[in-house]
């Protein structure tokens, strides 16, 4: 036998058992183990994802037909739980959601704990308020076990505006006494270039978390790619479609994995009436009624004295409309008082 059979007989095994650590569920409900594998190829990497998926989207993969794609959603529907619970089934579920903290306890303080789990979380402000530190702080955080307010898991970062400094990781990792080395390793980190480019990677978020345990996805920022690739009223409806997408696979990834999701949104001007809407204030969030239907929680930052900075809860589906106040210091994300 040549060396290239045994490579290729090596790689066939091998990409057979990464597909019945998928699938064994779905090949024993008699799904064959080519269309499991269309179906990975296509970001479906658990049961559950495949249960959550519309019928015209699996019918849209090429090999998978309208007759096929019934067959596949029902045979997942039945491993899946997707009918009615009691609240309090829901009750004692959410009591056991974890929480990542921001660094500062003060802000953990205004958000129950820190950033939820299982949820979407924007973060949204003018330019130098903090949005990109808080994030490199929970890259390190996420890490932390949960006694120390972490979430045991790895994190996925994707940068849309090249703001992804590795060294400030490394001082936040200091700070916790983690080791630099093995903090950077467990982030991992891609540029998205357009937004169809940043829809791609979510793909690829999906295959890595099937393999290894993740607890955060962090978008700084969601919508930066979105001001340039779509122009005018025009492409509005475009846009807002390609947006609706990402955010719904984002939520996907949420429900799917029990991952925290952060997002990092930029701001407009308002000179208008509509400014009356965010506390008066001149700046709102760009993405419209699409992005705040799709975040679980939005917070907006805004820039206070020196290195000072205000979060102030804009809406929660929990959380009353608060603020508190937060520093950015050498080590990260902590409360104001920690300035030396």
């Amino acid at each position: 036998m040549s060396v290239a059979t045994q490579q290729s007989q090596q790689s066939q095994q091998y990409d057979d058992e990464e597909l019945m650590g998928f699938a064994g569920p779905m090949l024993e409900a008699g799904i064959s183990p080519q269309d499991c594998k269309k179906l990975a190829d296509s970001g479906l990497h658990t049961v559950e994802s495949v249960a959550f998926t519309p019928k015209k989207v699996l019918a849209g993969i090429k090999g998978i037909s309208d007759q096929k794609a019934d067959k596949i959603i029902a045979e997942a529907q039945k491993i899946v739980p997707m009918g009615f619970k009691s609240a309090s089934v829901i009750h004692a579920m959410r009591s056991e959601l974890v929480h990542i903290t921001t660094g500062s306890t003060q802000l953990d303080t205004l958000l129950g704990g820190g950033i939820e789990t299982g949820s979407i979380t924007e973060l949204f402000g003018e330019f130098r308020t903090g949005k990109s530190q808080i994030c490199h702080t929970l890259a390190v955080t996420c890490q932390l076990p949960t006694s120390m307010g972490g979430g045991e898991g790895k994190c996925l970062y994707i940068d849309t505006e090249g703001t992804f400094r590795p060294v400030r990781l490394l001082a936040v990792a200091e700070r916790y006494g983690l080791d630099g080395e093995e903090v950077l390793n467990n982030v991992a980190y891609a540029r998205a270039y357009n937004a169809d480019h940043q829809n791609q990677l979510l793909v690829q978020a999906s295959a890595l978390m099937s393999e290894s345990r993740f607890s955060l996805l962090i978008v700084d920022s969601c919508t930066a790619l979105y001001r340039t690739d779509f122009n005018g009223r025009g492409e509005l409806s475009a846009r807002q479609g390609h947006l609706g997408k990402f955010l719904r696979t984002l939520l996907r990834l949420a429900d799917e994995f029990g991952i925290a999701v952060v997002v990092t949104n930029q701001v407009m001007s308002s000179p208008d009436a509509a400014a009356a809407m965010y506390g008066g204030n001149d700046k709102k969030p760009i993405g419209g009624n699409i992005m705040a239907h799709a975040s679980t929680t939005r917070l907006q930052l805004k820039k206070g004295r020196a290195n000072t900075r205000v979060c102030r809860i804009y809406d929660s589906p929990c959380l009353p409309e608060s603020e508190a106040q937060f520093a950015i210091l050498a080590h990260g994300i902590g409360d104001p008082e920690e300035e030396t």
